[in-house]
């Protein structure tokens, strides 16, 4: 196939703007974590809205609200930061969750005997609190991750030239419409492959003792 290299290339955009979005979805969400365990009022009440919103509504419908949604308020995004806008509100809502569980499973004594040594809430927090925290949620991190891979392939319907958006392109170009799927469901499958296997070897080595 002589369009491999170009899906090839496409795959690394696909796998790009998903490591992006959990990136600022993983920050996004451990403040959302912290303010609804945290915060009272009209913080509360965001992170809660933003946490039933990422969670309640379909992917597809949050995608549209930055592509056409923004666009009624006279805000119009390219189709690179629109997908990268609705992957980082969804994982940012999915994460947070997994945060909050996170943060109930350590013990308050361990804050309490971290302040008493003289540490202030945010080293305690940031010294003790969250690397246990990153370990808890370690493993629902690699599956968020490999879910905004295979969620991208919806930034086709933006016009984003992902993987499954150039698969379109060249597909409907060539009327060869199996042949590329085919292609591109293998494509998926060795980056998804790909993130376990990284996600394993990186775990042997923050987790060996």
């Amino acid at each position: 196939m002589k369009n491999l290299p170009d899906l090839l290339e496409a795959g690394l955009v696909t796998l790009q703007v998903a490591s992006l979005a959990m990136v600022l979805g993983i920050l996004i969400g451990l403040g959302l974590a912290l303010i609804g365990l945290n915060a009272k009022g009209p913080l509360r009440w965001f992170a809660s809205s933003w946490i039933q919103l990422a969670r309640n509504t379909p992917a597809l419908f949050q995608l549209f609200f930055f592509g056409f949604g923004l666009g009624a308020f006279g805000l119009h995004l390219t189709p690179y930061t629109i997908v990268l806008s609705a992957l980082t509100f969804n994982c940012a809502g999915y994460l947070a969750e997994n945060f909050r569980g996170g943060f109930q499973a350590i013990p308050q004594t361990q804050i309490k005997a971290a302040r008493s040594l003289g540490m202030t809430a945010t080293q305690a927090y940031t010294r003790i609190v969250i690397p246990q925290v990153l370990r808890i949620v370690y493993y629902p991190i690699t599956n968020q991750m490999v879910w905004a891979v295979l969620i991208s392939s919806l930034g086709m319907l933006v016009g984003f030239r992902e993987l499954s958006g150039e698969t379109q392109f060249f597909a409907s170009r060539t009327y060869r419409i199996f042949e590329y799927f085919a292609v591109t469901a293998v494509i998926y499958y060795v980056i998804v492959k790909i993130i376990l296997l990284a996600s394993r070897l990186l775990a042997t080595k923050l987790f060996k003792y």
